[in-house]
């Protein structure tokens, strides 16, 4: 595995970087959307990309490593083409989240972080994916799946491994790859963000009580307990 890009894939990869590193006052600021950048190019951050983030930033290849391996985002491995996180924490296990991932592996026939054969698919365990009001949610290249089953999930990756469409429950209409979501969060718009339902119902709850019964948020310097802690500490 070679350590450095081509020339021709270095001087690419050269002009989104200077892009990313002048939104930033401080260039080292710019790191966790190179490495974005470099993930994009080969589907996981390599021994080449982290050796250019380096060279960019003037960073030793410790260093970057050191990011790149405390975030899980970062793969340092080949992923598939699309990958496929299921939550098990809290809500979602109590849900059913823990009985997805087992039979999503065990259908693909892969473990934690490993892509099939075909290199479509690959899953992840993941921690919560901020969307507890669907539980138990999956989300493939980041995109969100609400409400999953085993089958369901199982019907899922079938489709994603045979390129049928499959489109996410909220977001964008279309379902980018992996290779395409690590270039969004570094910073590039594909121009599908503002595509589709971006909160459901169950999230919206909350928002419709409060207009329904009158509520708004206190006024700033106003003590916890509202105007009946304030009125108490009058009477004192």
């Amino acid at each position: 595995m070679s350590s450095t890009f081509t020339d021709e894939v270095r001087a690419r990869l050269e002009v989104d970087a200077k892009e990313i590193i002048a939104r930033y006052p401080r260039e080292r600021s710019a790191l966790l959307p190179l490495l974005h950048l470099v993930q994009a190019e080969e589907g996981y951050v390599s021994t080449a990309g982290i050796r250019f983030c380096a060279d960019q930033l003037g960073l030793t290849t410790a260093e970057v490593t050191a990011v790149a391996t405390f975030y899980t985002m970062y793969k340092r491995r080949p992923t598939g083409e699309y990958h496929v996180g299921v939550c098990t924490n809290t809500l979602c296990a109590v849900m059913g989240g823990d009985e997805i991932l087992k039979t999503v592996k065990e259908h693909l026939g892969v473990g934690n972080d490993e892509a099939t054969e075909d290199g479509r698919v690959s899953v992840e365990h993941v921690e919560c994916n901020a969307a507890c009001d669907f539980a138990p949610v999956v989300m493939v290249n980041w995109e969100f799946f609400d409400n999953q089953t085993p089958e369901s999930a199982k019907r899922l990756v079938d489709d994603l491994r045979l390129g049928n469409d499959v489109r996410p429950t909220r977001g964008p209409e279309r379902l980018c790859t992996f290779k395409e979501a690590s270039r969004l969060l570094a910073g590039f718009s594909d121009g599908h963000g503002g595509e589709g339902t971006q909160a459901g119902g169950p999230s919206l709850e909350g928002l419709r009580l409060a207009r329904e019964r009158g509520w708004s948020a206190p006024e700033p310097g106003t003590p916890a307990g509202g105007d009946a802690a304030a009125d108490e500490g009058s009477a004192k």
